[in-house]
């Protein structure tokens, strides 16, 4: 469903203010992508924003709008949906379970939780098709990333950079 046109412009100007005050330039295409993103009412992909938004700046590189996205996510203007960047997770726990998500490392923990488990469906989501299976995830701080010393090494022993590694 098509945000209505108020909702796009608050989305906008949530979006392009976020990045000024960050210090990063509003360049057409990082306006363009955002844009795309603010007008969406689905929750599209990279490729897609990417063919939306090459319809009115032919020129922009699909890796411009995954780097636009990514700073999107970083300042903590948009979500992501699933797994963390580039690697998919498999999970070979087909019991009923849910996981926490670290949003600094990447870690992704199972646990069990009735309450979660029992969750009716909604009648909305009812109204949009079979619900087969339910999963919780949350996301947060892991206690280990949380005692990470101040300087923002939180990457553990991987190297790799916060949420992208998983």
């Amino acid at each position: 469903m098509r945000p209505e046109q108020d909702e796009i412009e608050q989305r906008l100007s949530r979006f392009t203010g976020g990045l000024k005050s960050a210090g990063i330039k509003l360049t057409i295409q990082r306006l363009e992508v955002c844009r795309e993103i603010a007008s969406a009412g689905s929750h599209p992909d990279a490729e897609s924003v990417f063919r939306g938004v090459r319809q009115r700046v032919p020129t922009i590189s699909l890796d411009t709008v995954y780097r636009t996205l990514w700073t999107l996510v970083d300042r903590g203007l948009i979500d992501t949906l699933g797994v963390p960047h580039e690697r998919t997770r498999f999970d070979g726990n087909t019991a009923p379970h849910h996981h926490f998500v670290c949003t600094k490392c990447g870690e992704t923990t199972d646990f069990r939780c009735g309450a979660f488990d029992s969750l009716s469906v909604p009648e909305q989501v009812a109204s949009l098709g079979l619900v087969q299976k339910t999963q919780v995830e949350m996301r947060g701080i892991c206690l280990r990333c949380a005692k990470a010393p101040a300087s923002g090494d939180h990457h553990h022993a991987t190297g790799h950079r916060p949420g992208r590694n998983q």
